[in-house]
């Protein structure tokens, strides 16, 4: 008899020693991912056309203001706390799911009085106190995949939160520089407003000497009113501006922040060609790329949960009524087994589990792709949208230049009665249209340096 049970241990001691040193089949992941995909074009498969990336990448729009502001919206603004939150859960999730991985220990201690309700038969108490010791074998890996798996969801959330803080402040600094052109539009309708009052201050001169008609007169005053209606639009649009600016740094939204005079400079056109790295450089593509990870482990996780399962459960302890005898030799008694526990009939469900971690599977990949192809279609459109917008700004430039310098020369030319006043008004409304459509120019052309900083995960150097 005690032969068979040194068997028994024997067995039992090398196929928990086998569970120990058995590998974990690791996925051929990026084989995957790269199956998944569609070869990128060449030219993003040169390298040196990027430099390393930087976290600080808004220092490259070269405004103290604006750094600061990014850094009070990633201090206070709520959802990013929320993003935070979820961060510190999903690590705590990553690390319960590894605790399978480790023995379990309890320890145990309880009290029972007993008697019987009548008769002289006394009460009595007994004290137990027992340490148990549980632990599976991972022999198939099922516990290492799950754990493997909740540690890359983790990665992928904390890679979240970091694309969050790169969109926090990338909507930062589009609000800052909106609020910043909206004043300016403000500041160019005023301008139109105080040259209009001019104008029909001279109108009503001419008028009362007859040198000009009553149509003129109602066409100044016409236009006049015009502009006070479009004052009151674009200083409602500055409050919105300011408002919208205040909410994402955490601020009461009482559209009083006060901000510069002019918009900053947009920092220089990137060198031609963008590298593949960017793979491995966006956030959020790193979020992907982790949950793939997690899809595949999990789908180990499910398949080694279709086969049997062995546990190791120890208990020692004792029992008496006295504290001070509950740990006597011999009150204390141990017990030691070994479970092997096998699925027979479970009616699909494990199955049902591998075909839902498949298909998790499949759906990772299927995201992994796309998210791939729409960071290489932003570079690629912010790159195309700079070109257009710095020319679009170059020829507004020079529109702008000649309208003015028309309607200066219209305006002596007015006053000698040389044309109509309608002539004179049709100019002054060309110059500030111009005006006004270089300044959203320059703003779309800082919005579009900060997309492209956002498309390729960070700044470049030359």
């Amino acid at each position: 008899m005690r032969v068979r049970e040194y068997r028994f241990w024997i067995v039992t001691l090398c196929v928990l020693l086998s569970a120990c040193a058995a590998p974990v089949a690791q996925p051929e992941i990026d084989t995957a991912i790269k199956a998944a995909m569609d070869r990128p074009p060449a030219q993003w498969s040169e390298d040196a056309a990027t430099a390393a990336v930087e976290i600080g990448w808004i220092d490259a729009f070269a405004d103290s203001a604006l750094a600061s502001l990014v850094q009070e919206a990633q201090r206070n603004n709520r959802d990013l706390r929320a993003a935070s939150a979820d961060v510190e859960r999903a690590r705590a999730l990553a690390v319960q799911a590894g605790a399978a991985l480790t023995p379990q220990v309890d320890l145990g201690l309880g009290a029972a009085q007993s008697g019987a309700l009548r008769g002289s038969t006394p009460n009595t108490t007994a004290l137990t106190l027992g340490l148990q010791l549980g632990w599976e074998a991972d022999v198939w890996g099922r516990i290492r995949a799950g754990s493997a798996g909740a540690l890359a969801s983790a990665q992928a959330v904390e890679a979240d939160y970091r694309f969050a803080r790169h969109s926090l402040a990338a909507n930062t600094a589009k609000a800052y520089f909106a609020a910043i052109e909206a004043r300016l539009q403000t500041e160019v309708v005023q301008k139109s407003l105080t040259s209009l009052e001019e104008t029909l201050r001279i109108v009503q001169l001419r008028y009362a000497n007859g040198m000009t008609s009553a149509q003129d007169l109602a066409l100044a005053r016409s236009d006049l009113a015009t502009v006070r209606g479009q004052l009151l639009d674009v200083e409602s649009a500055k409050r919105d501006a300011l408002r919208a600016l205040e909410l994402l740094l955490g601020r009461y939204p009482s559209a009083e922040l006060a901000l510069r005079t002019s918009l900053p400079e947009a920092p220089p056109h990137p060198p031609a060609g963008v590298p593949s790295e960017i793979l491995e450089r966006r956030p959020d593509l790193v979020a992907a790329e982790r949950r793939v990870a997690a899809a595949f482990n999990l789908l180990d996780e499910a398949k080694a949960a279709k086969l049997p399962t062995l546990s190791l459960t120890t208990n020692v302890g004792g029992a008496s009524n006295s504290l001070t005898s509950v740990l006597d030799p011999q009150n204390v008694v141990w017990q030691l087994a070994t479970n092997l526990l096998a699925p027979v009939l479970d009616g699909g469900q494990r199955q049902a589990q591998v075909e839902i971690a498949t298909a998790e599977q499949e759906q990772a990949l299927a995201q992994y792709t796309q998210v791939a192809l729409e960071a290489f279609s932003q570079v690629e459109s912010a790159l195309d949208q700079g070109v257009v917008l710095e020319q679009r700004a170059e020829e507004l430039g020079i529109a702008f230049q000649q309208a003015n310098k028309a309607y200066r020369v219209a305006n002596i030319r007015y006053r000698e009665g040389e044309i109509p006043l309608l002539d004179l008004l049709a100019l002054q409304q060309r110059v500030d249209r111009t005006s006004s459509s270089l300044l959203a120019v320059n703003r779309l052309l800082l919005e579009q340096r900060v997309n492209l900083h956002l498309a390729l995960g960070g700044s470049w150097e030359r």
